[in-house]
C-alpha cells in the first residue's frame, strides 16, 4: 500500500472514530450525567486526526513543487474553467 493511501485510510477511520465519539458526548449530555473524561473522549482522534488532514490538504502543492523544473506542471483541472488564477505555472 503506498504511504498517501495509508494516510487517506486512517484519516477515514479516525473521522469515524470522532464522529462517534462526539455522539457519545452527545448523548452524555443530553443525559445530563457528563463525566469529565466523556468530554475528552473527542479529542483523542481529533489530534491524529487534524494531523492527517494537514498532511492531505499540503501533499497536492508539494508534490506540484517537487515537479522538475523544465517539466510543465499539471494543469488545475479548474484551468479549463478560464480561471486566470489557475492558469499560471507555480
Amino acid at each position: 500500500m503506498n504511504g498517501n493511501k495509508l494516510v487517506r485510510q486512517i484519516h477515514r477511520w479516525l473521522s469515524l472514530i470522532f464522529t462517534v465519539a462526539v455522539i457519545i458526548n452527545i448523548v452524555a449530555m443530553v443525559r445530563q450525567a457528563p463525566a469529565a473524561w466523556i468530554g475528552f473522549l473527542a479529542l483523542v482522534p481529533l489530534i491524529p486526526l487534524l494531523i492527517t488532514g494537514l498532511y492531505l490538504f499540503v501533499l497536492p502543492y508539494a508534490t506540484r513543487r517537487a515537479a522538475a523544473p523544465g517539466r510543465r506542471a499539471r494543469r488545475s483541472r479548474h484551468a479549463s474553467w478560464g480561471c486566470a488564477a489557475n492558469l499560471t505555472n507555480f
